[in-house]
């Protein structure tokens, strides 16, 4: 990492449980989380802000919201986030095949026609080259009403921010999922209750 994490007792006190949490659900707390806290006003805002992206009673479920954090996060070359959003994708019931092939989607049968287009509008807003148009849009809105469609953005735009930020610092995966490379199995779970963090 171009950064390195200050030492645990070395962050606020405030910040502690949410370090915490995170040992008790990965086995450590999360490299990128302790960048984050650096700014602690910065970490609750981000932390609060992304709580409310993946909240349960979200009207996105919750494996597609992964299945798009997953894609994001490999447009912006983060390994961390690929890492631990692939982990919490398999854990939400995507096969490993389908996992596996998400760098490709456009040429894989695994998709249905409502992930493909939320595909599709995840990679329009990540890339500069991209543009929304009409066509898409009537596309989401076959699948969504307006409000999800605003969760939707919500959504992909936050990780993007979260993926950039963590690709820029050189943030390091820390084992959830083996990602294989071509020709390789499928990716593994690396460790249970693997669930993606705002950090």
């Amino acid at each position: 990492m171009w950064i390195k994490p200050k030492t645990e007792r070395s962050y606020p006190w405030y910040l502690r449980p949410f370090f915490w949490n995170q040992r008790r659900k990965y086995g450590n707390v999360l490299d990128a989380a302790l960048l984050w806290a650096r700014s602690p006003k910065l970490f609750l805002g981000v932390a609060f802000l992304y709580g409310m992206i993946d909240r349960r009673s979200s009207q996105i479920s919750p494996e597609l919201r992964s299945l798009l954090t997953v894609r994001v996060s490999q447009i912006n070359h983060c390994p961390f986030c690929v890492d631990i959003n692939s982990a919490t994708l398999m854990k939400r019931g995507a096969s490993l095949d389908k996992v596996a092939a998400l760098a490709a989607w456009r040429e894989s049968e695994l998709y249905d026609d409502k992930e493909r287009d939320a595909l599709d509008y995840a990679e329009a807003m990540t890339r500069s080259d991209r543009e929304i148009d009409g066509d898409l849009m009537r596309r989401l809105n076959s699948h969504f009403d307006d409000d999800q469609i605003v969760e939707l953005t919500g959504l992909i735009a936050f990780q993007n921010m979260s993926s950039k930020f963590n690709s820029a610092l050189a943030v390091p995966p820390q084992g959830f999922c083996q990602i294989p490379q071509s020709g390789d199995e499928s990716p593994k779970p690396a460790q249970d209750g693997a669930r993606a963090d705002p950090v």
